[in-house]
């Protein structure tokens, strides 16, 4: 299932639960698809997936914080909103430090559910553009040479060329080359837009 707008993704192993939320929501125009377990929602799943997940916590086999860990391993750009029946302090912090954006207990008011929805999908939105960006700039420093990702490493640092060309032991006209040829190929325009790319690509600038 491919789609440009958002769903929401319904896992409850109660099919009232499922049909009465699909139904709600449904009604206000949005996606859904509904689940019955962990397994059969982990056997669908895509990582192109768009929206969020409403996530039950008591369900034979995977329980929901299991499957919270197991989509995190994944890298998962849907945001979880936990809806139990079952819920406790002690349990909904431990899944709003693990990724949740909401942990909500039923029963639950329909604007309540809907703004929560729409917080998760603008969240949704945020990390799809991230992941975008640290792509592109994954792709822009693919090109580089392993020479060349020396050099950008120390020039983020702050490193002079002069520096640069002593502690990689080679000449002052090199590491300018090496520096006009890592900008035209990562298409940055400055230092400071370099470092950015760098930081986005996951980079790490500070060794």
């Amino acid at each position: 299932m491919t789609s440009q707008h958002p769903f929401v993704f319904i896992v409850d192993d109660e099919p009232a639960v499922r049909d009465s939320l699909a139904l709600l929501l449904k009604q206000e125009g949005i996606n859904v698809q509904t689940f019955e377990n962990a397994e059969t929602f982990l056997s669908a799943y895509q990582p192109d997936y768009k929206g969020c997940i409403i996530l039950d916590i008591r369900m034979p086999g995977i329980d929901g914080m299991q499957l919270q860990e197991k989509l995190s391993y994944c890298k998962c750009m849907m945001p979880i909103i936990f809806l139990t029946g079952h819920g406790d302090i002690p349990m909904s912090v431990r899944a709003m430090k693990a990724g949740a954006i909401d942990f909500l207990t039923k029963p639950i008011t329909r604007a309540k559910l809907l703004a929560s929805i729409q917080s998760a999908f603008l969240e949704s939105e945020k990390l799809i553009a991230a992941n975008k960006h640290n792509q592109d700039a994954l792709s822009r420093l693919a090109s580089l040479t392993k020479r060349e990702h020396e050099v950008m490493q120390l020039a983020i640092q702050g490193c002079h060329n002069k520096e640069i060309a002593s502690r990689l032991g080679i000449s002052f006209r090199t590491v300018e080359i090496h520096r006009s040829n890592i900008m035209h190929k990562t298409g940055a325009i400055n230092l400071l837009d370099l470092a950015r790319i760098a930081y986005e690509s996951g980079l790490n600038t500070s060794t």
